[in-house]
């Protein structure tokens, strides 16, 4: 009877050309080797079964190969090369600090470093798992990692470079290994298959792929859990049944209920995965991720992140069509809130039919949803009204002229008369000048709460830009939504006037695409505030009592303390 060897060993990459999915590591290294620039200790960081072992090993065959092919792969017929090959090599050392991770450990591998290589030129020491040894051995291995023989090359590896010292990080070099992606994962599966002769559906290896969650020695042992289960043909329908996965047409049913509001079907199709065995919040967080996959369809520069299969793909693409980003989105926020209720939940299968309820409302509830002005566009007998109202902006200017030009004052102000009085409006353009036909372009409707929102983050947005100014002028002056999606601005005084107009274009170009609204218009107001008549300077007695008008409790305040008001 043959031998069966497992897939993660069979298929172990053995040059550095074979490893998937970590080009930025093997050309780094390889560079390396070409260039004689080997640096005496290496880190390989990253999660499990991503190479970080295979490559140590791979590196050290190539380090000691008697003659390298000009591609910088081992030839595998030198003596060192067959050595490794055969595990024989004396040349090539490692060791399991998970098991071997005392002083003692580590003295006995100091005293090895001293002894020069048999064959090759190199002595190379592999210690897996190099978290896991204690603080000192950490210690007791500084200064020999910090300046070892010239023979001697350290390679260390860990899942978990956190727990390395920092001492220890400064004296390597550290290579981060990122998580191998589905697509290379469900590649590399497809070309295993056809060397053992079986015949994949490619969907059935993206789900493969998908719950190895970026580790290919995690996909090569389910793959051979699924070969032992399936034979010689892999399907979609064998490798779901297998690993115990909610198919990928629930969710499509699902969603489908949802868009035609079909409570029934919900229900009864929830009724039937809960019948297959598949717990509440499983589904809760498959559709979640299902609705996630629908919204990064709608839109090809996106379309990149939905790693499927190519028939999954087309069927993501058709059902993104009829799904609209505002339902998608809001859908995502009730499952969120179910996902999150779950766990405290007595009643957990009521939670997730009520908010599949929730979900089939929801276009409804959005259809319905209450905005200040309608969402058609005007009719276009209004067009020359809004140019009419446009011309008068140098006429205004003329008439707040007094209130700019007045003389400091030399009276009191009424406290009374301080608070906003609007002047005349400036009836200038939103966007300072001629813009192209707006007319077909969306008109939604909004709500004053909308608009204060999208100004507040238009303000911060200045913030960050460092326009403190500008920033300050927007916090302080919350705006006002009147009819024909007039926004009203009120300013303090004419110094506020220039400032806004240097960013009023960018203001309205903001407002019109958060709220998708592009009839909306920007008006500025002046606030005034009113001056005594009186010609006279006021003396502090006179002072005194204008300010006692207001609050007479400041008389009792000068007699009972005996102030004088001075000169």
């Amino acid at each position: 009877m043959e031998e069966f060897i497992v897939s993660a060993r069979k298929y172990r990459p053995q040059t550095f050309d074979d490893v998937v999915g970590q080009l930025h590591i093997t050309s780094t290294l390889k560079n390396a080797i070409r260039n004689h620039k080997i640096a005496h200790a290496f880190l390989f960081c990253g999660p499990r079964g991503v190479g970080k072992t295979t490559c140590a090993r791979i590196m050290a065959k190539t380090l000691n190969c008697l003659s390298l092919s000009a591609d910088i792969e081992p030839c595998n017929q030198c003596d060192s090369c067959v050595g490794f090959n055969t595990s024989h090599s004396f040349n090539i050392h490692e060791l399991d600090a998970a098991s071997n991770n005392s002083v003692d450990d580590i003295r006995t591998l100091i005293e090895q470093v001293r002894i020069a290589p048999q064959v090759g030129k190199y002595n190379i020491y592999i210690i897996d798992e190099v978290h896991m040894l204690s603080a000192s051995a950490f210690n007791a291995f500084l200064k020999t990692l910090e300046e070892p023989p010239a023979h001697a090359i350290f390679i260390l590896a860990t899942t978990e470079k956190h727990k390395i010292l920092p001492t220890i990080l400064s004296r390597c070099q550290v290579f981060d290994f990122h998580r191998i992606t589905i697509e290379d994962i469900a590649n590399h599966l497809g070309r295993i298959s056809v060397k053992e002769n079986i015949e994949a559906e490619p969907d059935a290896l993206h789900v493969i792929a998908q719950k190895a969650d970026g580790a290919l020695r995690d996909a090569l042992s389910i793959f051979d859990r699924i070969v032992t289960f399936a034979g010689s043909k892999i399907s979609y329908k064998d490798v779901i049944e297998n690993l115990n996965i909610l198919d990928y047409d629930y969710y499509f049913k699902v969603t489908d209920s949802v868009l035609d509001s079909d409570h029934k079907s919900l229900l009864l199709i929830f009724n039937e995965i809960l019948g297959n065995g598949f717990d509440g919040q499983h589904f809760v967080s498959g559709l979640s991720e299902h609705l996630r996959n629908l919204l990064v369809s709608r839109d090809e520069q996106t379309l990149k992140l939905l790693e499927v299969g190519e028939t999954t793909r087309e069927k993501y693409l058709r059902q993104a069509q009829k799904a609209d980003g505002a339902t998608l989105i809001e859908a995502l926020k009730i499952l969120n809130s179910a996902d999150v209720e779950y766990r405290t939940s007595n009643n957990k299968r009521l939670l997730v039919e009520l908010s599949l309820l929730q979900l089939a409302e929801l276009k409804k509830k959005l259809r319905n949803a209450p905005v200040t002005q309608q969402e058609a566009p005007p009719p276009p007998a209004e067009k020359p009204v809004a140019k009419q109202e446009e011309k008068p902006a140098a006429p205004v200017q003329e008439a707040k002229q007094p209130v700019q030009e007045r003389k400091p004052a030399t009276a009191l102000p009424h406290f009374k008369n301080t608070i906003s009085i609007k002047g005349a409006a400036d009836k200038e353009s939103s966007s300072g000048k001629e813009e192209e036909n707006l007319e077909d372009k969306p008109r939604t409707g909004f709500t004053q709460a909308q608009l204060e929102a999208v100004w507040a983050r238009y303000a911060e947005k200045q913030k960050q830009a460092g326009k403190l100014v500008w920033h300050s002028i927007l916090n302080l002056h919350t705006p006002e939504l009147h009819e024909n999606f007039t926004v009203e601005m009120v300013l303090d005084h004419n110094g506020q006037k220039p400032e806004l107009d240097n960013h009023k274009q960018e203001l309205v170009s903001f407002l019109r695409n958060e709220l998708q609204n592009w009839g909306l218009q920007l008006n500025s107001v002046i606030r005034q505030v009113e001056e005594t008549a009186a010609k006279i300077p006021l003396t502090n007695q006179d002072k005194l009592d204008e300010m006692s008008k207001k609050n007479p409790d400041l008389v009792k305040l000068r007699d009972q303390f005996r102030l004088d008001l001075g000169m």
